[in-house]
C-alpha cells in the first residue's frame, strides 16, 4: 500500500510540473518593419492550443516602463497552424524610446514569463530582426 501511495504521489508531481510552464505560449521570432516612428510587428507564436478553453489569445508591444504600445488580440485557437504569425501595424513608439518588449498570452496562464527584448537601433537580436527599407 505504501508503494502505491508513493507511486501516485510521484505521478501527480510529474503531471503538475508538466502542465505549468510547458503549456505557456512561446514567442518564436519577431520581424519588424519601421516607418518613421510607426512600426509593424510580425510575431510568430507557438502554443499547444487545446480548443476554445486553452489557446494563445494575444501578444503586445510594451516599452521599458511596461506601457502598452500596441496589442494584437487573437480571437480563436490555431490548433492546426503551429507555429503561426500575426501582424500589428502602425504601432507608435514614442520618440526617444529604443527598447521595447514583445509579450504573449494564453487563456489559461495569462501573460507568459518569456519576453523578447528588442533594441530598435540594432537590426538583429535574439529572436528578432528589423527589415529596414533600402533605397
Amino acid at each position: 500500500m505504501k508503494n502505491i501511495i508513493t507511486g501516485l504521489c510521484v505521478m501527480a508531481c510529474v503531471l503538475v510540473s508538466n502542465t505549468g510552464v510547458a503549456n505557456e505560449v512561446e514567442i518564436v521570432k519577431v520581424m519588424i518593419e519601421p516607418s518613421a516612428h510607426r512600426w509593424t510587428f510580425h510575431v510568430t507564436l507557438k502554443h499547444d492550443d487545446k480548443g476554445w478553453d486553452h489557446y494563445a489569445n494575444g501578444w503586445r508591444v510594451v516599452d521599458e516602463d511596461g506601457n502598452e504600445l500596441g496589442m494584437r488580440k487573437l480571437w480563436h485557437p490555431h490548433e492546426d497552424e503551429q507555429p503561426f504569425t500575426r501582424s500589428l501595424a502602425n504601432v507608435l513608439v514614442p520618440k526617444g524610446k529604443t527598447i521595447v518588449y514583445i509579450e504573449a498570452s494564453d487563456k489559461v496562464h495569462g501573460w507568459s514569463k518569456q519576453r523578447v527584448r528588442i533594441n530598435l537601433k540594432q537590426d538583429k537580436g535574439k529572436r528578432y530582426q528589423i527589415r529596414r527599407k533600402t533605397n
